[in-house]
């Protein structure tokens, strides 16, 4: 299965899964760089990992070039949040793809309604997961929010990592203000690279997630000394990242 990453908007991603001149479209926030990307394949079906609008602009644009099955999570599905929805899935269901198997799991805390899609050795995590950092928290708690990247913690540290957006940029500098760790400021330096010469920064490993996201590492010693200063319990993992997301929201 070959992933290949479409830049939307101003800095956010939809990726087409393709085989076999086949395609699948994840989070298409605008119709038209969708489409011309398409060109040539035929377009099965479009996954959304929540309903906001920059994940699902785009969605009209395709249906009216053909009707395909529109793939969301079941809260969204309940409340009519992505228009033309007509699957709905929950936390631990699987579906086949492409002759592989697709996992979905259910990532509350960016919006209640957010999952993320394993399949093939990759991880759509839309607005939830992101490189070197998390989203926002705007319909959830922090608990919640925590215990949904404990979720992708938990998955094969060997899957590529696909967010909705390109912050990785920014991520890292918060990080390394956050807790200036080798691993970091080396991987910083990597994406600095990377974004000067036009490529993406993203599509790398959980494992390097595990090793430099500070959002991941609520329990390491740097990361809770880092809470600690801002005034949370840094025994408590729930204040831990609170505290960080919190500080990130003001950087």
């Amino acid at each position: 299965m070959d992933v290949r990453p479409i830049p939307c908007l101003a800095d956010n991603y939809a990726y087409l899964l393709v085989r076999d001149g086949h395609a699948v479209v994840v989070d298409p926030s605008e119709a038209p760089p969708v489409l011309a990307a398409l060109e040539g394949l035929v377009l099965d079906a479009i996954w959304c990992t929540h309903h906001h609008w920059d994940h699902v602009g785009g969605v009209p644009g395709l249906l009216a070039k053909g009707r395909v099955p529109v793939v969301g999570g079941r809260y969204d599905s309940e409340n009519t949040r992505i228009e033309g929805q007509s699957v709905a899935f929950d936390d631990g269901d699987t579906f086949p793809v492409f002759g592989v198997t697709a996992k979905v799991h259910a990532i509350p805390g960016h919006t209640l309604g957010a999952i993320a899609y394993e399949v093939d050795g990759h991880l759509f995590s839309g607005d939830t997961l992101f490189t070197g950092g998390c989203g926002r928290i705007f319909e959830g708690t922090p608990q919640m929010m925590r215990a949904s990247m404990n979720t992708l913690l938990g998955l094969d540290p060997a899957l590529r990592l696909w967010p909705g957006h390109e912050y990785t940029l920014n991520n890292l500098t918060f990080a390394l203000h956050l807790a200036a760790e080798p691993a970091v400021e080396a991987r910083l330096a990597d994406t600095r690279t990377r974004r000067d010469a036009g490529l993406p920064a993203i599509g790398d490993t959980l494992a390097l997630e595990r090793a430099t996201n500070p959002f991941l590492r609520w329990d390491a010693p740097t990361i809770r000394a880092a809470a600690a200063r801002l005034g949370a319990d840094p025994g408590d993992p729930d204040e831990v990242f609170a505290a960080i997301r919190h500080a990130k929201d003001r950087w």
